[in-house]
């Protein structure tokens, strides 16, 4: 059985329309440069009480874990870690979006206070953000040998943490095109989708700036990892055009796909687990890959300052590396697996799983992938006020 389709999106800003969410994002922004935001390793010292307190603070995205089918209170795969280590966890699902998480914690860790959290989640391009503003703890790599050993090569030496020492990815996914064959044809590439007459004003594209951005620069023949202001100012161009011309409905999180399996939207911007779960209740809708490639990004494990059980947090994402214990997890989720190995044991769980690219992608589908350039503090500012500006919100 498929996981129930998430209601809140890992990627976006959830609302469609200047609203908190907004405001969190460019207030948000607006702190990285505040006076006192930057720490260090050193000035902010954090200690480890793993070893006399067997406990652990986890905060994860809604839906984000295999849940038991029959009692929705358990989850078997932390069951087991807690049955095994000894390790008690508070488990709380309590990060909706990625700026609104940031707005909660951010004026404890510029202060240098404890969030009373051990490991929190956080999308690639705000672990990148943490992890420049030295608010982070480093991970010792002997604590966490299934990681150097199982980690997909395609997630190595990322721009923002080329030693995987800060983050460790949790799930990945893929951001492309989806289309819903009951009411519309197939299409291949971004162009279609921003101008093809037949789905004028059934389209929908994410309001994640990264993902929706990153195709628009791929389908320029431009470069969603290195480009300059000008190319994208160049697919911002594009993206206007289709908005003013009504061929975009709006723009949306992960609310996009009950729209889609409806055919009440014919074709959208969307992420590849969202399509994997409707696609497994209605074979005509299906994710596309576009011809100038897909975007591939990371939700990342992290252990932040004044986190006082480091070591508990490490011996829970070494476990989490254990192919069998990691296909358990996508066996739920339905997005990309980081996990080498688990393929394998997938098969024993669901074979038909096992055998999908958009969770364990083959090499023609990453040879299509990309991610987004990694953006400082004035690129960050300036490329979401421009993207908010187009979309309305």
């Amino acid at each position: 059985m498929r996981a129930p389709l998430r209601p809140l999106s890992r990627r976006a800003l959830l609302t469609g329309s200047l609203g908190s969410a907004a405001l969190l994002t460019m207030g948000g922004l607006a702190a990285c440069g505040t006076k006192g935001a930057q720490q260090t390793e050193a000035g902010c010292v954090s200690a480890d009480l793993s070893g006399t307190e067997k406990k652990l603070a986890f905060s994860n995205w809604p839906q984000y874990l295999d849940v038991d089918e029959r009692d929705e209170s358990r989850r078997p795969s932390l069951d087991e870690f807690v049955s095994r280590t000894g390790i008690q966890v508070s488990y709380t699902e309590d990060i909706n979006d990625n700026n609104e998480f940031f707005a909660k914690v951010q004026g404890q860790l510029a202060a240098c206070q404890s969030t009373d959290r051990d490991i929190i989640v956080l999308s690639d391009w705000m672990a990148a953000r943490m992890i420049r503003l030295g608010w982070v703890q480093q991970l010792d790599p002997a604590k966490i040998p299934n990681v150097r050993a199982n980690l997909l090569p395609s997630l190595l030496n990322r721009s923002y943490d080329t030693e995987n020492r800060m983050s460790v990815p949790w799930q990945c996914g893929l951001a492309g095109l989806a289309y819903n064959g009951n009411v519309t044809r197939e299409l291949r590439t971004v162009d279609e989708l921003l101008t093809r007459p037949d789905v004028k004003g059934r389209v929908t594209a994410l309001s994640e700036m990264r993902d929706t951005m990153g195709l628009l620069l791929g389908s320029n023949g431009h470069d969603p990892a290195n480009f300059t202001s000008a190319q994208f100012d160049d697919a911002l161009a594009k993206l206007r055009r289709a908005v003013d011309s009504g061929q975009i409905r709006r723009f949306t999180g992960n609310d996009y796909a009950p729209d889609l399996a409806k055919g009440d939207i014919a074709a959208c911007i969307g992420w590849s687990g969202d399509v994997i779960q409707l696609s497994g209740e209605d074979a005509k809708v299906r994710f596309v890959a576009p011809d100038s490639g897909v975007l591939l990004y990371s939700d990342d494990m992290l252990v932040p300052n004044r986190a006082t059980h480091r070591a508990n947090a490490e011996q829970l994402v070494n476990y989490y590396y254990e192919p069998a214990v990691a296909a358990k997890v996508a066996a739920h989720v339905n997005y990309i697996c980081p996990v080498r190995g688990a393929q394998a044991e997938m098969e024993k769980i669901d074979p038909q799983l096992a055998a999908n690219p958009l969770i364990f992608p083959d090499d023609a589908l990453l040879s299509k992938a990309t991610t987004f350039m990694a953006l400082n503090e004035q690129q960050e500012r300036e490329y979401e006020g421009k993207f908010q500006q187009v979309i309305g919100a």
